[in-house]
């Protein structure tokens, strides 16, 4: 059995974006562990928080409640404040993720993937999906971590920018109000979200295990706008859209397995 450590910028990007991976390597009996690197305290403000309670202590329960819900083993939190969207004050504020210096965040999270002794550390990919600062600084941390404890594989997250495309065309057809949604429009720093087919290594497979990618991300119930809106979605639609997952493996050859990358034989008559 393997130690998979899967690294995310927020809490609740776990729960949109690799769920479905994380149960299924818990189910198989890897050992699981989530890094994430902020403390989301940008997220909205839940309704009903506590006299003393933050944004902070509500968002660590909540990605606890979604770990329950998953089978992570263990959660680490490397400790900086959320970075915000491109261009919103908190990028310059003290302690954003966005602002710290790559090596020295590397080296914590090395610390942890020398002590979990990872098999595998899972990050996202160079524009971290869809631009966010505090993913793209999460792909240069994970990236250089690797590096720096000599983890055996190194895979970066991404997402199917020509299935999403596909669907977004589908919809068009079927005369559905898609709003001013398109996949191959600019994100937040001006590129199209995802990777294209063309230049991943694996699709996963895992709408078997897509009620549990609902149940974790039902548990950050605080984030009513991006959550809320993802829940909203028709099962069909939401089992067919989140219940595939995508990475890159820099060290393969080009080409895409439609496959898990945990399986042996896989791995190995493709690598």
């Amino acid at each position: 059995m393997s130690t998979i450590v899967f690294v995310h910028a927020h809490p609740d990007d776990e729960a949109s974006q690799s769920a479905c991976s994380m149960a299924r390597a818990v189910q198989e009996g890897h050992r699981v562990v989530l890094v994430i690197a902020t403390n989301g305290d940008h997220g909205e403000p839940a309704a009903d928080l506590a006299e003393g309670e933050t944004v902070v202590m509500r968002r660590r329960k909540e990605a606890e409640a979604s770990a329950a819900a998953i089978g992570t083993h263990r959660i680490v939190w490397l400790g900086y404040a959320d970075s915000g969207m491109t261009g919103w004050d908190q990028n310059e504020h003290e302690g954003a993720f966005m602002q710290a210096d790559v090596e020295d965040a590397a080296g914590r999270l090395a610390e942890v993937l020398r002590e979990e002794q990872a098999d595998v550390v899972i990050g996202y990919d160079w524009h971290g999906g869809y631009g966010h600062p505090d993913h793209v600084q999460s792909h240069r941390v994970t990236k250089r971590a690797a590096e720096l404890a000599g983890t055996p594989r190194y895979l970066e997250g991404s997402m199917n920018r020509d299935a999403m495309t596909r669907s977004f065309e589908a919809a068009v057809a079927a005369g559905m109000d898609v709003g001013d949604w398109d996949p191959t429009g600019p994100m937040d720093d001006g590129n199209p979200m995802g990777t294209p087919e063309a230049e991943l290594h694996w699709a996963c497979d895992l709408r078997e295990w897509v009620d549990v990618k609902r149940k974790a991300l039902e548990a950050h119930s605080s984030q009513t706008s991006d959550v809320g809106m993802i829940l909203a979605i028709p099962e069909d639609a939401f089992r067919e859209q989140f219940g595939w997952e995508h990475y890159l493996e820099p060290a393969r050859p080009a080409g895409m397995v439609v496959g898990w990358f945990l399986d042996p034989e896989l791995v190995t008559a493709t690598a």
